[in-house]
């Protein structure tokens, strides 16, 4: 079902203007709103880095990364961005979707458990006999599992209650949670914008205990790309570009932010922005390698964990989830700092 759109949609992409090779267009899919994190890439269209490379990218909002990757499997989108497990997961269930990463983005995943120091949660020891609130459809929800049972958490003794995103901070706030499940870089600041002292919140991200997971990455429909190398491999000089721009001006960033979601807040953007980059993006493994890599043994160590939490219906292939083959070459690739 996912193969037949794409020749079609290709060819369109390629020919949607007489000067094609200077000004192909690229439908981009965000999996989310827009938010500080996607400032690399308003960016890298703002600074020209999309329109030097021969790129007239339109950049769209998302509903998640469930609906990220099946506008990019049909072919609806050439490119997206998504979560790399839940990647894994739609191509063992949909075997030979012509989707796959192309370049990871959130080296460190952003899955975490934000919680106030004054209900009791000052680290991940403080967990068990605790009231975790954590809204059933979140992505550091479905990953919990693995956080407890690499750090030997006896979840039976942590009362975990339901909630829903727009109830989630609130109900930590009020004291009616102790912690909850969500991503370092909203649910932190949504708490702190709410009242909460700084001081009075804990972050336990995810990847400090021992979850080898990887987070979201660029996907692409790989007939698009087996037919456009060289755009793709465009796109992500450009994205990078994005990057160190964002690295270099984080509140640039956050105002190209606010240029496309009028009603954001600035400073809560710019905040939000800088947390994506320091844990989740400028990790010491890419300051070392570039960007968009990803090491092959963590990445085996991933799937293992992901045992935990899924039961494969086919034998898991790392080579079926992620290629380098789209990647610029390294030196093009490093952040600065």
């Amino acid at each position: 079902m996912f193969n037949k759109a794409i020749p079609t949609i290709a060819a369109t992409l390629l020919l949607a203007s007489p000067l094609a090779a200077q000004d192909t267009e690229i439908a981009f899919a965000l999996d989310w709103r827009f938010e500080g994190p996607s400032a690399p890439y308003f960016l890298a269209l703002d600074n020209g880095h999309f329109a030097s490379a021969g790129l007239d990218v339109e950049i769209t909002a998302g509903e998640g990364s469930l609906d990220a990757i099946p506008k990019v499997a049909s072919g609806s989108f050439p490119i997206g961005f998504a979560d790399i497990n839940s990647l894994v997961r739609f191509l063992d269930q949909n075997p030979g979707a012509p989707v796959i990463a192309a370049m990871m983005v959130y080296d460190s995943p952003p899955f975490s458990i934000v919680g106030r120091v004054s209900q009791g949660i000052s680290g991940i020891e403080d967990l068990e006999g605790s009231v975790l609130g954590a809204p059933p459809p979140d992505g550091a929800w479905a990953q919990f599992p693995i956080l407890a049972a690499v750090n030997d958490i006896d979840v039976s003794t942590i009362t975990v209650e339901p909630v829903g995103f727009p109830t989630r901070e609130p109900m930590l706030a009020e004291g009616n949670v102790d912690s909850v499940t969500g991503f370092n870089f909203s649910s932190y600041l949504s708490l702190a914008r709410l009242g909460i002292p700084e001081d009075d919140i804990t972050t336990i991200l995810f990847a400090d205990y021992g979850v080898e997971l990887y987070g979201n990455a660029i996907i692409v429909n790989t007939d698009f790309a087996a037919a456009n190398p060289e755009v793709v491999t465009s796109f992500l000089g450009a994205v990078v570009a994005g990057v160190n721009d964002s690295i270099a001006d984080p509140a640039a960033g956050a105002a190209a932010v606010i240029d496309r979601n009028p009603a954001g807040d600035a400073a809560l953007e710019q905040r939000r922005l800088e947390l994506a980059l320091e844990s989740n993006i400028v990790t010491d493994y890419v300051l070392a390698n570039g960007m968009g890599g990803i090491d092959a043994d963590r990445m085996d160590r991933a799937i293992e964990q992901m045992r935990i939490t899924y039961e494969f219906q086919n034998e898991p292939d790392a080579a079926l989830y992620f290629t380098d083959a789209y990647l610029p070459a390294a030196d093009a690739r490093m952040l600065s700092q």
